[in-house]
């Protein structure tokens, strides 16, 4: 099993659980609303965190299972040996998105919610560690990257 099947079983189970947090907890306000009459604090707050958590991972999954969105006209309308290019240009272009605007983007925000200890209003935990997704989803997303850039041939599958 290569490093990128590993990858690939791990953020499905990842994301299934965040996912399955992400149900009991609406669940939970939706039933502390109406049912008992007594809105959960914290609910609204961990939902949208564990939605910014979902989000991104996702993405950077998806990225990985060559399943993103992508509008691919040029792509179909060039021969097979401009497509490997094509897809090579593609994924520099994604690699660095993900370098530029996840990764060295999301560091300085995550540095700088640690370094003024930003804490969330509800639960209060500190922001660093829900913005720690985005440097993380990058270095994935560029990891896919690298590999479709590398063998491009496997993407024309």
């Amino acid at each position: 099993m290569t490093f990128k099947n590993q990858l690939d079983r791990i953020l499905e189970k990842i994301l299934i659980s965040l996912m399955c947090i992400l149900v009991l907890d609406v669940l939970w306000q939706v039933i502390s609303r109406y049912a008992l009459a007594s809105p959960s604090s914290f609910t609204d707050e961990l939902a949208g965190f564990l939605l910014i958590w979902v989000g991104l991972l996702g993405a950077a999954y998806v990225a990985g299972q060559k399943q993103h969105l992508a509008i691919d006209l040029l792509l179909q309308k060039s021969s097979p040996a401009n497509q490997k290019h094509l897809l090579r240009f593609i994924n520099v272009c994604i690699a660095l998105f993900a370098i530029g605007v996840m990764i060295i983007g999301g560091s300085w925000l995550v540095i700088t919610r640690f370094q003024f200890n930003v804490n969330s209003a509800a639960l209060q935990i500190p922001l660093g560690y829900i913005y720690l997704v985005l440097p993380l989803s990058g270095l994935i997303t560029l990891y896919y990257s690298i590999v479709f850039i590398v063998e491009p041939s496997e993407e024309l599958n």
